[in-house]
């Protein structure tokens, strides 16, 4: 069946960006390092640290990722995209925000009921992606 999973190319902290989306999220964090598996005959040389691919799956969201190797600016630039959250609960939705924001994001919309309903809000993370956070409303 196809899938789609959204990928994010850090500039150069996919090592630390990872492991605290794991945190966050939760589920199961596999990543290698250029180091791990020298790939020869690649037409560029990354560092061995560099992570080469992670890939986070289970808990709130599958997420796969690793280090740019050219000029992605620091932070990421999140105004040209989002990755949208679904929690199961207001109070959990609040509780997400709480963890995400103590750890260095901000909040860029409140997370109050929307004209639509739902109870939404955007944080933006402190690797400068941002975060839309969706609990739908009752539907009537």
């Amino acid at each position: 069946m196809p899938s789609s999973t959204p990928y994010i190319s850090f500039p150069g902290n996919a090592a630390e960006a990872m492991p605290y989306y794991q945190e966050i999220f939760g589920g199961t964090l596999d990543l290698m390092t250029y180091g791990d598996n020298p790939m020869e005959g690649m037409p560029f040389t990354p560092p061995p640290e560099a992570v080469a691919h992670a890939q986070l799956q289970g808990g709130l969201l599958t997420l796969a990722g690793g280090d740019d190797i050219g000029d992605s600016p620091v932070p990421l630039d999140g105004s040209a995209y989002s990755l949208m959250v679904m929690p199961g609960s207001v109070a959990d939705a609040e509780a997400l925000i709480n963890q995400l924001t103590s750890t260095g994001a901000r909040i860029e919309m409140p997370f109050a009921e929307a004209p639509w309903g739902d109870h939404y809000g955007q944080v933006k993370d402190r690797f400068g992606v941002l975060w839309q956070i969706d609990v739908p409303g009752v539907q009537g």
